[in-house]
Protein backbone atom coordinates (compact mmCIF):
# COMPACT_ATOMS: atom_id res chain seq x y z
CA UNK A 1 0.00 0.00 0.00
CA UNK A 2 1.34 3.46 -0.93
CA UNK A 3 1.63 5.92 1.97
CA UNK A 4 2.53 9.27 0.33
CA UNK A 5 2.83 11.08 3.70
CA UNK A 6 5.86 8.97 4.69
CA UNK A 7 9.46 10.21 4.16
CA UNK A 8 11.32 7.03 3.11
CA UNK A 9 11.85 5.50 -0.31
CA UNK A 10 13.57 2.13 0.02
CA UNK A 11 15.22 0.93 -3.17
CA UNK A 12 15.98 -2.62 -4.22
CA UNK A 13 19.75 -2.05 -3.94
CA UNK A 14 19.35 -1.51 -0.15
CA UNK A 15 19.70 2.25 -0.31
CA UNK A 16 17.20 4.49 1.45
CA UNK A 17 16.12 7.96 0.35
CA UNK A 18 14.90 10.20 3.17
CA UNK A 19 12.96 13.42 2.46
CA UNK A 20 14.40 16.23 4.59
CA UNK A 21 11.35 18.51 4.46
CA UNK A 22 8.90 15.81 5.50
CA UNK A 23 7.26 16.33 8.94
CA UNK A 24 8.29 12.77 9.86
CA UNK A 25 11.95 13.34 8.89
CA UNK A 26 13.39 13.30 12.42
CA UNK A 27 11.39 10.27 13.58
CA UNK A 28 12.35 8.30 10.48
CA UNK A 29 16.01 9.31 10.75
CA UNK A 30 16.16 8.18 14.37
CA UNK A 31 14.37 4.93 13.49
CA UNK A 32 16.89 3.88 10.82
CA UNK A 33 20.13 5.28 12.27
CA UNK A 34 20.90 2.14 14.29
CA UNK A 35 21.08 -0.09 11.19
CA UNK A 36 21.83 2.22 8.22
CA UNK A 37 24.67 4.60 7.33
CA UNK A 38 24.28 8.06 5.82
CA UNK A 39 26.04 8.28 2.42
CA UNK A 40 24.91 11.64 1.00
CA UNK A 41 23.15 14.64 2.51
CA UNK A 42 22.18 17.31 -0.04
CA UNK A 43 19.50 19.82 0.87
CA UNK A 44 16.32 17.91 0.13
CA UNK A 45 17.02 14.18 0.04
CA UNK A 46 19.44 12.17 2.19
CA UNK A 47 20.73 8.79 1.06
CA UNK A 48 21.39 5.94 3.51
CA UNK A 49 22.76 2.47 2.86
CA UNK A 50 22.05 -0.79 4.65
CA UNK A 51 25.25 -2.85 4.82
CA UNK A 52 26.11 -6.24 6.29
CA UNK A 53 28.23 -4.58 9.00
CA UNK A 54 25.52 -2.08 9.95
CA UNK A 55 23.04 -4.95 10.29
CA UNK A 56 25.45 -7.10 12.32
CA UNK A 57 26.13 -4.23 14.70
CA UNK A 58 22.37 -3.81 15.11
CA UNK A 59 22.05 -7.54 15.77
CA UNK A 60 24.83 -7.34 18.37
CA UNK A 61 22.79 -4.66 20.15
CA UNK A 62 19.84 -7.04 20.28
CA UNK A 63 17.81 -5.83 17.29
CA UNK A 64 16.01 -8.45 15.22
CA UNK A 65 15.40 -8.50 11.48
CA UNK A 66 11.68 -8.21 12.24
CA UNK A 67 12.28 -4.92 14.08
CA UNK A 68 14.37 -3.53 11.22
CA UNK A 69 11.75 -4.48 8.63
CA UNK A 70 8.97 -3.07 10.82
CA UNK A 71 10.73 0.32 11.09
CA UNK A 72 11.32 0.50 7.35
CA UNK A 73 7.72 -0.44 6.63
CA UNK A 74 6.37 2.12 9.11
CA UNK A 75 8.06 5.07 7.37
CA UNK A 76 8.19 3.91 3.74
CA UNK A 77 6.10 5.56 1.01
CA UNK A 78 6.03 2.39 -1.05
CA UNK A 79 5.97 -1.32 -0.20
CA UNK A 80 9.33 -2.61 0.99
CA UNK A 81 11.05 -4.45 -1.91
CA UNK A 82 10.91 -8.15 -1.13
CA UNK A 83 14.59 -8.70 -1.89
CA UNK A 84 15.55 -6.05 0.69
CA UNK A 85 13.43 -7.74 3.36
CA UNK A 86 14.94 -11.10 2.40
CA UNK A 87 18.49 -9.72 2.54
CA UNK A 88 17.93 -8.17 5.97
CA UNK A 89 16.57 -11.45 7.34
CA UNK A 90 19.39 -13.42 5.72
CA UNK A 91 22.23 -11.17 6.90
CA UNK A 92 20.98 -10.63 10.43
CA UNK A 93 20.22 -14.34 10.64
CA UNK A 94 23.89 -15.09 10.08
CA UNK A 95 24.93 -13.36 13.30
CA UNK A 96 24.98 -16.02 16.00
CA UNK A 97 24.90 -19.05 13.70
CA UNK A 98 28.57 -19.50 14.48
CA UNK A 99 29.58 -19.22 18.13
CA UNK A 100 32.99 -19.34 19.78
CA UNK A 101 32.57 -20.74 23.28
CA UNK A 102 34.29 -22.67 26.05
CA UNK A 103 33.52 -26.31 26.67
CA UNK A 104 34.99 -29.20 28.60
CA UNK A 105 37.11 -29.90 25.49
CA UNK A 106 38.48 -26.34 25.47
CA UNK A 107 37.70 -23.51 23.04
CA UNK A 108 35.32 -24.61 20.29
CA UNK A 109 33.58 -23.16 17.25
CA UNK A 110 29.95 -24.27 17.25
CA UNK A 111 27.58 -24.00 14.30
CA UNK A 112 23.81 -24.48 14.30
CA UNK A 113 24.07 -26.26 10.93
CA UNK A 114 26.27 -29.37 10.65
CA UNK A 115 26.48 -29.20 6.82
CA UNK A 116 27.45 -25.54 6.97
CA UNK A 117 30.25 -26.28 9.44
CA UNK A 118 31.41 -29.21 7.30
CA UNK A 119 31.97 -26.91 4.33
CA UNK A 120 33.20 -23.87 6.24
CA UNK A 121 36.12 -25.67 7.89
CA UNK A 122 37.33 -26.67 4.43
CA UNK A 123 37.61 -23.03 3.39
CA UNK A 124 41.31 -22.37 2.55
CA UNK A 125 41.42 -19.41 4.94
CA UNK A 126 39.98 -21.45 7.82
CA UNK A 127 41.15 -25.04 7.42
CA UNK A 128 44.60 -24.46 9.00
CA UNK A 129 43.09 -22.55 11.97
CA UNK A 130 40.73 -25.24 13.29
CA UNK A 131 41.48 -28.50 15.03
CA UNK A 132 39.64 -31.78 15.28
CA UNK A 133 35.91 -32.17 14.66
CA UNK A 134 34.36 -32.97 18.04
CA UNK A 135 30.87 -33.74 16.75
CA UNK A 136 28.72 -32.68 13.76
CA UNK A 137 28.23 -29.19 15.22
CA UNK A 138 31.56 -28.39 16.88
CA UNK A 139 35.22 -28.14 16.02
CA UNK A 140 38.12 -27.50 18.38
CA UNK A 141 39.96 -24.16 18.13
CA UNK A 142 43.41 -23.27 19.47
CA UNK A 143 43.06 -20.22 21.80
CA UNK A 144 45.75 -18.31 19.87
CA UNK A 145 43.62 -18.55 16.70
CA UNK A 146 40.52 -17.00 18.28
CA UNK A 147 41.00 -13.57 16.66
CA UNK A 148 42.21 -14.86 13.29
CA UNK A 149 39.20 -17.15 12.96
CA UNK A 150 36.84 -14.25 13.59
CA UNK A 151 38.61 -12.19 10.90
CA UNK A 152 38.34 -14.99 8.36
CA UNK A 153 34.69 -15.71 9.15
CA UNK A 154 33.54 -12.10 8.78
CA UNK A 155 35.42 -11.98 5.49
CA UNK A 156 33.41 -15.01 4.33
CA UNK A 157 30.24 -13.24 5.46
CA UNK A 158 29.45 -15.20 8.63
CA UNK A 159 30.51 -13.23 11.72
CA UNK A 160 31.18 -15.37 14.77
CA UNK A 161 29.48 -14.50 18.03
CA UNK A 162 32.32 -14.70 20.54
CA UNK A 163 30.89 -16.04 23.80
CA UNK A 164 34.10 -17.62 25.08
CA UNK A 165 35.27 -16.58 28.52
CA UNK A 166 38.06 -14.16 29.38
CA UNK A 167 41.13 -14.25 31.56
CA UNK A 168 40.13 -12.55 34.79
CA UNK A 169 43.51 -10.87 35.17
CA UNK A 170 45.19 -9.83 38.39
CA UNK A 171 42.96 -8.25 41.01
CA UNK A 172 43.48 -4.59 41.82
CA UNK A 173 41.03 -2.60 44.00
CA UNK A 174 39.38 0.28 42.13
CA UNK A 175 36.39 2.16 43.53
CA UNK A 176 34.52 5.28 42.42
CA UNK A 177 34.65 8.20 44.85
CA UNK A 178 31.46 9.78 46.13
CA UNK A 179 32.81 13.33 46.21
CA UNK A 180 35.20 15.32 44.02
CA UNK A 181 37.77 17.89 45.14
CA UNK A 182 35.89 20.89 46.52
CA UNK A 183 33.41 18.48 48.14
CA UNK A 184 31.27 18.30 44.99
CA UNK A 185 29.19 15.12 44.62
CA UNK A 186 30.23 12.77 41.82
CA UNK A 187 27.46 10.74 40.17
CA UNK A 188 27.83 8.43 37.19
CA UNK A 189 25.24 9.49 34.60
CA UNK A 190 22.63 6.89 33.73
CA UNK A 191 23.80 6.46 30.11
CA UNK A 192 27.42 6.11 31.27
CA UNK A 193 26.36 3.46 33.78
CA UNK A 194 24.33 1.62 31.14
CA UNK A 195 27.18 1.75 28.62
CA UNK A 196 29.68 0.20 31.06
CA UNK A 197 27.19 -2.41 32.27
CA UNK A 198 26.31 -3.38 28.68
CA UNK A 199 30.01 -3.94 28.07
CA UNK A 200 30.45 -6.06 31.21
CA UNK A 201 27.30 -8.05 30.44
CA UNK A 202 25.36 -10.36 32.73
CA UNK A 203 25.12 -14.04 33.56
CA UNK A 204 22.55 -14.48 30.78
CA UNK A 205 24.44 -12.35 28.25
CA UNK A 206 28.11 -12.22 29.26
CA UNK A 207 30.14 -9.36 27.87
CA UNK A 208 33.79 -8.46 27.93
CA UNK A 209 34.53 -7.16 24.44
CA UNK A 210 32.90 -4.37 22.49
CA UNK A 211 32.70 -0.71 21.57
CA UNK A 212 30.86 2.14 23.28
CA UNK A 213 29.91 5.01 20.95
CA UNK A 214 29.31 8.37 22.63
CA UNK A 215 29.79 11.98 21.46
CA UNK A 216 32.93 13.89 22.36
CA UNK A 217 32.24 15.67 25.62
CA UNK A 218 29.75 13.02 26.83
CA UNK A 219 32.24 11.41 29.22
CA UNK A 220 33.61 8.33 27.45
CA UNK A 221 36.52 8.37 29.92
CA UNK A 222 34.01 8.00 32.78
CA UNK A 223 32.56 4.93 31.04
CA UNK A 224 36.05 3.40 30.98
CA UNK A 225 36.71 4.29 34.62
CA UNK A 226 33.36 2.89 35.73
CA UNK A 227 34.05 -0.35 33.83
CA UNK A 228 37.40 -0.54 35.65
CA UNK A 229 35.62 -0.15 39.00
CA UNK A 230 33.17 -2.94 38.13
CA UNK A 231 35.94 -5.38 37.14
CA UNK A 232 38.58 -4.34 39.72
CA UNK A 233 41.45 -5.71 37.66
CA UNK A 234 44.82 -4.51 36.41
CA UNK A 235 44.13 -2.33 33.38
CA UNK A 236 46.06 -1.23 30.29
CA UNK A 237 44.70 1.96 28.69
CA UNK A 238 45.79 2.80 25.14
CA UNK A 239 45.50 6.45 24.07
CA UNK A 240 46.29 8.66 21.08
CA UNK A 241 48.96 10.90 22.61
CA UNK A 242 50.67 12.18 25.75
CA UNK A 243 48.02 14.86 26.35
CA UNK A 244 45.31 12.19 26.40
CA UNK A 245 47.45 10.06 28.73
CA UNK A 246 47.75 12.95 31.19
CA UNK A 247 44.00 13.59 31.03
CA UNK A 248 43.21 9.95 31.76
CA UNK A 249 45.59 10.07 34.73
CA UNK A 250 43.91 13.24 36.09
CA UNK A 251 40.43 11.75 35.69
CA UNK A 252 41.37 8.45 37.34
CA UNK A 253 43.02 10.17 40.31
CA UNK A 254 40.10 12.57 40.73
CA UNK A 255 37.28 10.05 40.39
CA UNK A 256 38.63 6.81 41.88
CA UNK A 257 40.40 5.58 44.98
CA UNK A 258 43.54 4.60 43.02
CA UNK A 259 46.72 6.13 44.41
CA UNK A 260 49.20 8.01 42.17
CA UNK A 261 51.81 5.29 42.83
CA UNK A 262 49.56 2.73 41.11
CA UNK A 263 49.33 4.58 37.76
CA UNK A 264 52.13 4.18 35.23
CA UNK A 265 52.81 5.93 31.93
CA UNK A 266 54.32 4.07 28.99
CA UNK A 267 55.25 6.59 26.32
CA UNK A 268 58.14 8.27 24.61
CA UNK A 269 58.77 10.23 27.82
CA UNK A 270 58.75 7.43 30.38
CA UNK A 271 58.14 3.69 30.49
CA UNK A 272 56.69 2.72 33.85
CA UNK A 273 54.38 -0.28 34.21
CA UNK A 274 51.95 -0.21 37.13
CA UNK A 275 48.62 -1.89 38.00
CA UNK A 276 46.96 0.78 35.83
CA UNK A 277 49.19 1.67 32.88
CA UNK A 278 48.42 4.31 30.25
CA UNK A 279 50.30 3.80 26.97
CA UNK A 280 50.28 5.72 23.68
CA UNK A 281 49.57 4.06 20.35
CA UNK A 282 52.73 5.71 19.03
CA UNK A 283 55.04 3.89 21.43
CA UNK A 284 53.34 0.55 20.78
CA UNK A 285 53.82 0.86 17.02
CA UNK A 286 57.44 2.00 17.27
CA UNK A 287 60.11 -0.06 15.53
CA UNK A 288 63.61 0.91 14.45
CA UNK A 289 63.09 -0.31 10.88
CA UNK A 290 60.03 -1.47 8.98
CA UNK A 291 61.64 -4.87 8.58
CA UNK A 292 62.17 -5.25 12.33
CA UNK A 293 59.73 -6.26 15.07
CA UNK A 294 57.82 -3.83 17.27
CA UNK A 295 60.05 -2.91 20.20
CA UNK A 296 57.35 -2.52 22.84
CA UNK A 297 54.97 -5.31 21.79
CA UNK A 298 55.67 -7.21 25.03
CA UNK A 299 53.73 -4.54 26.97
CA UNK A 300 50.53 -6.42 26.10
CA UNK A 301 51.71 -9.39 28.12
CA UNK A 302 53.96 -7.58 30.62
CA UNK A 303 51.24 -7.83 33.26
CA UNK A 304 48.25 -10.06 33.85
CA UNK A 305 45.84 -7.44 32.51
CA UNK A 306 42.14 -7.94 33.26
CA UNK A 307 41.04 -5.14 30.91
CA UNK A 308 42.46 -3.31 27.90
CA UNK A 309 40.82 0.02 27.05
CA UNK A 310 41.24 1.39 23.51
CA UNK A 311 40.56 5.13 23.60
CA UNK A 312 39.49 6.75 20.30
CA UNK A 313 39.23 3.29 18.74
CA UNK A 314 38.42 4.78 15.32
CA UNK A 315 42.06 6.00 15.25
CA UNK A 316 43.57 2.65 16.24
CA UNK A 317 46.75 2.10 14.16
CA UNK A 318 46.63 -0.99 11.94
CA UNK A 319 49.54 -2.78 13.72
CA UNK A 320 47.57 -2.73 16.98
CA UNK A 321 44.90 -4.87 15.29
CA UNK A 322 47.59 -7.52 14.79
CA UNK A 323 48.48 -7.39 18.49
CA UNK A 324 44.80 -7.48 19.44
CA UNK A 325 44.13 -10.58 17.33
CA UNK A 326 46.40 -12.43 19.77
CA UNK A 327 44.69 -10.97 22.87
CA UNK A 328 41.16 -12.24 22.45
CA UNK A 329 41.11 -13.84 25.91
CA UNK A 330 41.51 -10.43 27.58
CA UNK A 331 38.57 -8.08 28.04
CA UNK A 332 38.65 -5.26 25.49
CA UNK A 333 36.68 -1.99 25.64
CA UNK A 334 36.74 0.41 22.69
CA UNK A 335 35.65 4.02 23.18
CA UNK A 336 34.82 6.30 20.26
CA UNK A 337 32.58 9.09 18.99
CA UNK A 338 32.23 7.41 15.58
CA UNK A 339 32.75 3.94 14.15
CA UNK A 340 33.73 5.50 10.81
CA UNK A 341 37.31 4.66 9.81
CA UNK A 342 38.72 6.25 6.71
CA UNK A 343 41.03 3.23 6.20
CA UNK A 344 38.16 0.75 5.93
CA UNK A 345 39.08 -1.22 9.06
CA UNK A 346 35.55 -1.13 10.53
CA UNK A 347 35.28 -4.92 10.26
CA UNK A 348 38.51 -5.32 12.24
CA UNK A 349 37.07 -3.14 15.01
CA UNK A 350 33.93 -5.32 15.01
CA UNK A 351 35.80 -8.63 15.08
CA UNK A 352 38.87 -7.88 17.20
CA UNK A 353 37.75 -5.20 19.67
CA UNK A 354 34.11 -6.29 19.61
CA UNK A 355 30.69 -5.27 18.28
CA UNK A 356 28.91 -2.09 19.25
CA UNK A 357 27.63 -2.46 22.82
CA UNK A 358 26.11 0.98 23.34
CA UNK A 359 25.21 3.94 21.19
CA UNK A 360 23.15 7.06 21.77
CA UNK A 361 22.31 9.82 19.26
CA UNK A 362 24.21 13.07 19.86
CA UNK A 363 21.03 15.11 19.70
CA UNK A 364 19.44 13.02 22.47
CA UNK A 365 22.27 13.95 24.84
CA UNK A 366 22.04 17.57 23.69
CA UNK A 367 18.33 17.65 24.52
CA UNK A 368 19.09 16.19 27.96
CA UNK A 369 21.74 18.85 28.57
CA UNK A 370 24.69 16.43 28.76
CA UNK A 371 26.44 18.00 25.77
CA UNK A 372 26.25 21.58 24.60
CA UNK A 373 23.79 22.65 21.92
CA UNK A 374 25.79 23.45 18.80
CA UNK A 375 25.25 25.40 15.60
CA UNK A 376 27.26 24.49 12.49
CA UNK A 377 28.07 27.26 10.01
CA UNK A 378 29.92 26.85 6.72
CA UNK A 379 31.39 30.07 5.31
CA UNK A 380 32.25 29.89 1.61
CA UNK A 381 34.80 32.27 0.19
CA UNK A 382 36.26 32.80 -3.30
CA UNK A 383 39.91 32.49 -4.20
CA UNK A 384 41.53 35.78 -5.24
CA UNK A 385 41.35 36.13 -9.03
CA UNK A 386 45.06 35.51 -9.55
CA UNK A 387 44.96 32.34 -7.44
CA UNK A 388 41.78 31.16 -9.14
CA UNK A 389 43.54 31.19 -12.52
CA UNK A 390 46.59 29.43 -11.06
CA UNK A 391 44.36 26.84 -9.37
CA UNK A 392 43.03 25.65 -12.75
CA UNK A 393 46.55 24.76 -13.97
CA UNK A 394 47.67 22.84 -10.86
CA UNK A 395 47.74 19.04 -10.42
CA UNK A 396 45.02 17.68 -8.07
CA UNK A 397 46.99 17.54 -4.80
CA UNK A 398 48.30 21.06 -5.29
CA UNK A 399 44.79 22.27 -6.12
CA UNK A 400 43.64 20.92 -2.74
CA UNK A 401 46.37 22.74 -0.86
CA UNK A 402 45.81 25.95 -2.83
CA UNK A 403 42.12 25.87 -1.85
CA UNK A 404 42.80 25.05 1.80
CA UNK A 405 45.38 27.83 2.10
CA UNK A 406 43.20 30.46 0.43
CA UNK A 407 44.59 33.80 1.76
CA UNK A 408 41.05 35.22 1.95
CA UNK A 409 40.40 32.95 4.94
CA UNK A 410 42.51 35.30 7.07
CA UNK A 411 39.93 38.07 6.74
CA UNK A 412 37.09 35.67 7.55
CA UNK A 413 38.81 34.45 10.72
CA UNK A 414 39.67 38.03 11.72
CA UNK A 415 35.96 38.94 11.57
CA UNK A 416 34.98 35.81 13.51
CA UNK A 417 37.54 36.43 16.25
CA UNK A 418 36.35 40.02 16.47
CA UNK A 419 32.73 38.92 16.92
CA UNK A 420 33.70 36.27 19.51
CA UNK A 421 36.06 38.39 21.63
CA UNK A 422 34.61 37.15 24.91
CA UNK A 423 34.44 33.48 23.87
CA UNK A 424 36.94 30.64 24.20
CA UNK A 425 37.93 29.98 20.58
CA UNK A 426 39.85 27.15 18.91
CA UNK A 427 41.18 27.63 15.37
CA UNK A 428 42.00 24.23 13.87
CA UNK A 429 43.77 23.38 10.63
CA UNK A 430 45.89 20.93 8.68
CA UNK A 431 48.88 22.78 7.24
CA UNK A 432 51.58 24.03 9.61
CA UNK A 433 52.68 26.91 7.36
CA UNK A 434 49.08 28.14 7.17
CA UNK A 435 48.65 27.89 10.94
CA UNK A 436 51.90 29.74 11.54
CA UNK A 437 50.64 32.62 9.37
CA UNK A 438 47.41 32.79 11.36
CA UNK A 439 49.29 32.63 14.68
CA UNK A 440 51.56 35.50 13.62
CA UNK A 441 48.68 37.55 12.19
CA UNK A 442 46.56 37.34 15.34
CA UNK A 443 49.35 36.98 17.94
CA UNK A 444 47.79 33.74 19.18
CA UNK A 445 49.62 30.67 20.58
CA UNK A 446 50.01 27.71 18.22
CA UNK A 447 50.16 24.04 19.27
CA UNK A 448 51.45 21.45 16.76
CA UNK A 449 52.86 17.96 16.98
CA UNK A 450 56.33 19.42 17.55
CA UNK A 451 55.27 21.55 20.52
CA UNK A 452 56.96 20.10 23.65
CA UNK A 453 54.48 18.32 25.90
CA UNK A 454 55.26 20.56 28.87
CA UNK A 455 54.51 23.63 26.72
CA UNK A 456 51.26 22.07 25.44
CA UNK A 457 50.09 21.38 28.99
CA UNK A 458 50.98 24.95 29.98
CA UNK A 459 48.97 26.45 27.09
CA UNK A 460 46.00 24.12 27.59
CA UNK A 461 45.96 25.01 31.28
CA UNK A 462 46.06 28.75 30.52
CA UNK A 463 43.17 28.28 28.07
CA UNK A 464 41.13 26.38 30.68
CA UNK A 465 41.67 29.20 33.16
CA UNK A 466 40.64 31.85 30.61
CA UNK A 467 44.08 33.48 30.60
CA UNK A 468 44.28 32.65 26.88
CA UNK A 469 41.06 33.19 24.93
CA UNK A 470 42.17 31.75 21.59
CA UNK A 471 44.34 28.77 20.64
CA UNK A 472 45.43 27.65 17.17
CA UNK A 473 45.78 23.87 16.84
CA UNK A 474 47.10 21.53 14.19
CA UNK A 475 45.79 17.95 13.89
CA UNK A 476 46.63 17.49 17.59
CA UNK A 477 43.31 19.29 18.14
CA UNK A 478 41.47 16.32 16.63
CA UNK A 479 42.36 14.07 19.52
CA UNK A 480 41.37 13.82 23.15
CA UNK A 481 41.93 17.21 24.74
CA UNK A 482 39.82 18.35 27.64
CA UNK A 483 39.00 22.04 27.15
CA UNK A 484 35.53 22.27 28.71
CA UNK A 485 35.08 26.03 28.25
CA UNK A 486 35.84 26.07 24.51
CA UNK A 487 32.61 27.19 22.85
CA UNK A 488 33.71 28.29 19.36
CA UNK A 489 35.72 26.27 16.83
CA UNK A 490 36.90 27.64 13.49
CA UNK A 491 38.08 25.03 10.99
CA UNK A 492 40.30 26.44 8.26
CA UNK A 493 41.59 23.21 6.68
CA UNK A 494 41.32 19.47 7.19
CA UNK A 495 42.25 15.95 6.15
CA UNK A 496 40.46 15.89 2.81
CA UNK A 497 36.92 14.48 3.29
CA UNK A 498 37.41 12.88 6.70
CA UNK A 499 34.06 12.47 8.46
CA UNK A 500 35.71 11.22 11.65
CA UNK A 501 37.80 14.40 11.82
CA UNK A 502 34.71 16.57 11.47
CA UNK A 503 33.12 14.72 14.38
CA UNK A 504 36.26 15.04 16.51
CA UNK A 505 36.59 18.77 15.86
CA UNK A 506 32.97 19.54 16.68
CA UNK A 507 33.47 17.46 19.80
CA UNK A 508 36.07 19.90 21.09
CA UNK A 509 33.30 22.40 21.89
CA UNK A 510 30.52 20.07 23.05
CA UNK A 511 31.28 20.03 26.77
CA UNK A 512 28.19 21.44 28.50
CA UNK A 513 28.64 25.10 29.44
CA UNK A 514 27.87 26.45 32.89
CA UNK A 515 25.98 29.34 31.33
CA UNK A 516 24.13 27.03 28.93
CA UNK A 517 25.12 29.03 25.85
CA UNK A 518 25.16 27.50 22.39
CA UNK A 519 28.49 26.40 20.88
CA UNK A 520 29.32 27.38 17.30
CA UNK A 521 31.36 25.34 14.82
CA UNK A 522 32.57 27.33 11.79
CA UNK A 523 34.08 25.71 8.72
CA UNK A 524 35.71 28.13 6.26
CA UNK A 525 35.91 26.63 2.76
CA UNK A 526 36.90 27.78 -0.72
CA UNK A 527 34.16 27.96 -3.33
CA UNK A 528 34.47 26.25 -6.73
CA UNK A 529 37.21 23.96 -5.49
CA UNK A 530 37.89 20.40 -4.35
CA UNK A 531 37.75 21.67 -0.77
CA UNK A 532 34.02 22.26 -1.16
CA UNK A 533 33.57 18.67 -2.39
CA UNK A 534 35.47 17.42 0.65
CA UNK A 535 33.44 19.65 2.96
CA UNK A 536 30.19 18.07 1.79
CA UNK A 537 31.56 14.61 2.56
CA UNK A 538 32.97 15.69 5.95
CA UNK A 539 29.56 16.88 7.04
CA UNK A 540 27.89 13.49 6.48
CA UNK A 541 28.47 12.10 9.96
CA UNK A 542 27.24 15.22 11.75
CA UNK A 543 24.22 15.42 9.46
CA UNK A 544 23.42 11.83 10.42
CA UNK A 545 23.55 12.90 14.06
CA UNK A 546 20.94 15.57 13.43
CA UNK A 547 23.09 18.67 12.84
CA UNK A 548 22.42 20.95 9.89
CA UNK A 549 24.85 23.41 8.33
CA UNK A 550 23.95 27.05 7.83
CA UNK A 551 25.65 28.24 4.63
CA UNK A 552 27.07 31.76 4.38
CA UNK A 553 28.91 33.43 1.51
CA UNK A 554 31.67 36.00 1.79
CA UNK A 555 32.21 38.14 -1.27
CA UNK A 556 35.64 39.52 -2.13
Amino acid sequence: MIQPQNPLIIQSNSTILLEVNNPLFMKARDAISSFAHLEKSPEYMHTYSITPLSLWNAAALGMTSEEVIERLTEYSKYPLPQNVADDIAELMGRFGRLVLENSSEGLVLRCVDADMLHHLIRHPGLSHLVGERLDPYRVRVAPEHRGLIKQVLIGIGYPAHDRASYIDGAVHPIDIVERLPGDLPFVIREYQRQAAENFIGSADAPGGSGVVVLPCGAGKTIVGIYAMSLLKRRTLILVTNITAAHQWRREILEKTTISPEDIGEYSGEEKVIKPVTIATYQILTYRKKKSESFVHYDLFNAENWGLIVYDEVHLLPAPVFKFTAELQARRRLGLTATLIREDGHETDVFTLIGPKKFDVPWKDLERQGWIAAARCVEIRVDLPTIDKMRYLSLPPRQQIRCAYENPEKLAVVRDLLDSHRTDQVLVIGQYISQLERFAAEFSVPLITGSTPNAKRDELYDAFRKGIIKTLILSKVGNFAIDLPDANVAIQISGSFGSRQEEAQRLGRILRPKASGEQAVFYSVVTRESKELDFAMNRQLFLTEQGYSYEIRYREL
